[in-house]
């Protein structure tokens, strides 16, 4: 069998799976979930939620039934991979832990997953361009910006500094021009998210690393210091301040309710991400309507100009989509590598070339087609509106699958019987995967007939730089012990990443040496750290499990009865830990 072995585990027979192995079977999921919602929640729109969206430098008042933000802290949470178990040699031990396949980090703390922002720095490289001709459609932009370039203007002919400056900088902005003004801004936005605050603007990434685009203007950075210096945009920044802080007023509330309203449908957790950020940027001095949206390694941006007092939502969702889904694919590298065979059929696509030459990418891309499809709304509550609506999807995963996204349909199809169950997408999106039959999603693919031009992709996409934990996940799938033992403790002592996951990573690796003492050592501490109600379930079971094994019993019940009551917990969890109260675990006899 390959390494995507598609062996389906059961607590009856607790079969080994096939090493090196990354298999998707119902009990090996583990939910990233931590209060999963049920439909009938998620109909209701949990009004006592609350949706972790941070404005600018301090929380808005909270406001239950608007779904409005909590505490002002940083996100710190990073989701985990998935990887198959192997053998033990000591007392049968690794039966204890065969439907233990993957992991979910627990949050350290609720955090807000978005912020919605200005930026000086950026309000201050779209200030160079509008000093250097940018004129994108001027006579329909927001009066703050015909204000702001008048004062530009003013602060010029005041300084006696500022004429060499500007002429060097808009000489570079002449050599550098793109063709069309969206594409001069796409890459000016690049740089700016790339560097930082003022007056210095240092690069906050190696120029190797800089996207091509961003790299392309990185020319412009030593002379932004004297640019923000001789025309004193401190200044400048400051007198707008009000009117920044009333754009951000305009759009948090809105945005909540956007991504508050996502995360219900998908059942997604409430909390923030450990080490990554998703910020929304507003950029007053962009043209109307503009949205760019990058990924930076595990970060997500998107900057947006208001038009007519509104944003482009829809962008915003659909960035959102790629930060909380892109990590959910990317740390599944077995299963991503089963989708290979794709690739060759959808090389005529018109879709950006990114997404051809990654079956991750294509796989995240194709599941944001189908939720986007399948969300679309009827316009009223009459049989013709659904039914007029249900055209409507239709003809959007059929748009979708001609760009060459071609597991739209198949996701899309999944959708209907999420929708009616209680699991979040981390639990529902592992199975989907390992049910997929690759050879007619291929048959499928070759029937598709591309269009001939593709529609833009808002989010310029990389795959996110892997963590220390993720290259302890990995080396756990290739059997490298060792390396990932030392990769986890190394982000232990450097704090880096969530601590619930790395205590995880090191019972894992302890089980896989055999090491009894050890595996409960960490996974004591993993019940200690986490908050994930399933992660902690399923320590629950297997220190119940390894009690059993040690004929300790009443150590055992206590476990199992703690995983049975640690929330909502789906057939398979909730099975195994039933059955290790109705008798004491005893590995099955291998196979000679």
């Amino acid at each position: 069998m390959g390494v995507f072995a598609r062996v389906r585990p059961t607590e009856a027979d607790a079969r080994p799976l096939v090493p090196p192995a990354e298999t998707f079977a119902p009990a090996q999921v583990f939910s990233r979930t931590m209060h999963p919602a049920s439909p009938a929640q998620a109909k209701s729109g949990l009004e006592q939620a609350t949706h972790p969206l941070q404005r600018a430098s301090r929380p808005l008042p909270l406001k239950p039934k608007a779904g409005l933000s909590g505490p002002p802290t940083k996100n710190r949470l990073e989701w985990a991979t998935q990887l198959a178990m192997t053998w033990l040699t000591a007392a049968g031990l690794i039966a204890a832990f065969l439907t233990l396949a993957a992991f979910t980090p627990a949050a350290a703390q609720m955090t807000p997953k978005a912020t919605v922002d200005t930026s000086e720095t950026i309000f201050t490289v779209l200030a160079a361009m509008n000093t250097c001709g940018y004129d994108q459609e001027l006579g329909q932009s927001d009066p703050l910006r015909r204000q702001i370039r008048s004062e530009l203007a003013g602060a010029a002919q005041a300084s006696p500094d500022a004429e060499t400056t500007i002429k060097e900088l808009c000489q570079f902005y002449r050599d550098h021009r793109q063709g069309d003004q969206s594409h001069d801004l796409a890459q000016y936005i690049s740089l700016a998210l790339t560097l930082g605050p003022p007056p210095d603007f240092k690069p906050q990434m190696k120029e190797a690393d800089l996207p091509p685009d961003a790299g392309y203007v990185l020319g412009l950075v030593p002379l932004l210091p004297r640019f923000y210096k001789n025309l004193d945009l401190e200044m400048i920044w400051a007198r707008h301040h009000q009117e920044f802080e009333g754009l951000i007023n305009q759009f948090h509330e809105p945005i909540a309710k956007l991504l508050n309203s996502t995360d219900l449908y998908l059942r997604l957790p409430i909390a923030g991400y450990m080490g990554r950020k998703f910020n929304i940027y507003l950029a007053p001095l962009g043209a109307p309507g503009q949205v760019n949206a990058r990924n930076y390694g595990s970060d997500y941006y998107i900057v947006l100009t208001p038009a007519r007092g509104t944003l482009q939502y829809n962008q915003v969702r659909h960035t959102y989509l790629h930060y909380v889904l892109d990590p959910i694919a990317m740390k599944r590298p077995a299963a991503m590598a089963h989708l290979e065979p794709l690739l060759p059929l959808v090389q005529t696509a018109p879709m950006d070339e990114v997404f051809k030459h990654d079956a991750t990418l294509l796989c995240t891309e194709s599941l944001i087609e189908a939720i986007e499809a399948r969300t679309i709304k009827a316009d009223g509550k009459g049989k013709e509106q659904e039914k007029e609506a249900e055209t409507k999807r239709g003809q959007a995963v059929d748009a979708a699958m001609k760009q060459g996204y071609v597991l739209t349909q198949y996701f899309y199809n999944q959708l209907p019987k999420f929708e009616k169950e209680p699991v979040g997408l981390q639990d529902a999106f592992p199975n989907w995967l390992y049910d997929m039959d690759i050879e007619h999603e291929k048959k499928v693919a070759r029937n598709v007939e591309f269009a001939e031009s593709a529609h833009p992709e808002v989010v310029r996409l990389a795959p996110p730089k892997p963590s220390l934990l993720d290259e302890a996940e990995k080396d756990l799938v290739t059997r490298n012990v060792d390396g990932a033992q030392q990769l986890a403790e190394q982000s232990l002592a450097e704090k880096k990443d969530d601590p619930g996951r790395a205590f995880f990573i090191l019972a894992r690796a302890a089980t896989m040496k055999g090491d009894m003492a050890g595996a409960q050592k960490y996974f004591a501490q993993t019940v200690e750290v986490s908050r994930e109600p399933r992660v902690l379930a399923w320590s629950h079971i297997y220190l119940g499990r390894i009690f059993d094994l040690q004929d300790n019993r009443q150590a055992a019940l206590d476990h199992y009865r703690t995983a049975l009551n640690s929330g909502q917990l789906d057939p398979q969890v909730r099975a195994a830990a039933e059955n290790g109260l109705k008798q004491p675990y005893a590995p099955p006899q291998r196979s000679q």
